[in-house]
């Protein structure tokens, strides 16, 4: 279930009548799109009365100017004592963010919808842990499963696609659109290593500079696909400064462009690790982009902890391990000297299970 029919089954739900518009079109609408939409809503909330009603703009942002409309229509209708209530969802975050706080401060509550958890889709599904390890954690794709080449074509076209078709390069400047999907695409492949921009620059090699690639991870993050975790290093600038660790949102993403079936995926065993510590990272990344912590990796010399996490003032490392643990962990013992953390935990192997930590929201493992 998608945002979209989400919305729609909680209007239908709250009783008030309401107007459901959308702007998904393969060209951008035109500013009075809005005004139309608005103006329709209102009658409908002035022949509710005390009730009033809602009005529903799916993918807003892709209207032209949206944002000083919406803001300009909201304050007429607040100045009006109007009862009209609005829902406008958006599929990438931070480009839709961007009106919001521009035009928008004080009018507005943000409810993010990240992908779907473990949980849900055992829930829903009945999916096994390794289930969703490898085919993630979109609801859309779980029917086709059984099908591997057809769930593959689903999630790179119908997915990967669309997203990079009209969640970024339809809305942002973008000079190499090339580049940026093979940087996405190298993104999948690495996910879970850590790289620096001129080594993705040889990898990819295309024209470019490490400015446009770290501009492009941005985008691919705002957009919910690929993101470049930081260095923890206590300091901000020492931060933006180093090598990113890359990470997938969601590992159906990793699967799809791997060419591997479940089965195949499980007997390579340096993928299915990888796998594994990307899902870990892709339940963090999620919770990070809803605003509930903040994200890192730590490598001091030849020592690594795969992720830290800091919720407010509580600081967590965490080691992802796929096999047998080790007697000791260097890379842990050595942050842990260095910034002592208030938590301290592993995953998988000998510690918590990797279901386990799936299973339950990401404030459990790293809150007070």
């Amino acid at each position: 279930m998608g945002k979209t029919t989400l919305v729609n089954q909680v209007a239908e739900r709250v009783g008030l009548q309401f107007r459901y518009g959308s702007a998904d079109e393969p060209t951008l609408r035109g500013p009075g799109w809005i005004a139309q939409q608005w103006d329709i809503a209102r009658m409908e909330a002035d022949r509710a009365g005390a009730g009033g009603a809602l009005l529903i703009l799916d993918e807003v942002r892709k209207a032209s100017g949206w944002a000083e409309s919406v803001k300009r229509l909201w304050d007429e209708d607040t100045l009006a004592g109007r009862e009209l209530k609005v829902v406008l969802s958006g599929s990438a975050q931070l480009l839709f963010g961007r009106g919001l706080t521009e035009s928008l401060a004080g009018r507005f509550e943000i409810v993010h919808l990240p992908h779907w958890s473990y949980q849900e889709m055992r829930s829903v599904f009945g999916w096994s842990p390794e289930q969703h390890l490898f085919y993630g954690a979109y609801p859309g794709s779980a029917p086709l499963v059984e099908q591997p080449d057809r769930w593959s074509r689903y999630i790179r076209d119908s997915l990967i696609e669309t997203t990079i078709s009209r969640d970024v390069l339809l809305l942002s400047r973008v000079d190499k659109p090339v580049l940026l999907r093979r940087l996405f695409e190298l993104a999948c492949d690495y996910s879970g290593q850590i790289l620096s921009y001129t080594k993705m620059l040889g990898q990819l090699q295309e024209a470019g500079n490490t400015t446009t690639l770290a501009h492009y991870l941005d985008l691919l993050s705002a957009a919910g696909m690929v993101t470049g975790l930081q260095k923890y290093s206590g300091g901000t600038l020492k931060r933006r400064a180093s090598s990113p660790k890359l990470q997938v949102f969601n590992t159906a993403l990793m699967a799809a462009l791997s060419g591997l079936t479940l089965e195949q995926a499980r007997e390579d065993r340096t993928f299915w690790g990888r796998l594994v510590e990307s899902a870990v990272g892709a339940h963090l990344v999620n919770a990070a982009a809803a605003g509930v912590c903040e994200v890192f990796y730590w490598r001091g010399r030849s020592r690594e902890v795969d992720f830290v996490v800091r919720a407010g003032r509580q600081l967590t490392a965490i080691e992802v391990k796929s096999g047998r643990a080790r007697s000791t962990l260097p890379g842990m013992v050595a942050f842990t000297r260095m910034y002592d953390p208030d938590r301290t935990l592993l995953v998988g192997a000998d510690g918590v299970s990797v279901e386990d930590f799936l299973s339950v929201p990401v404030e459990y493992w790293v809150g007070p």
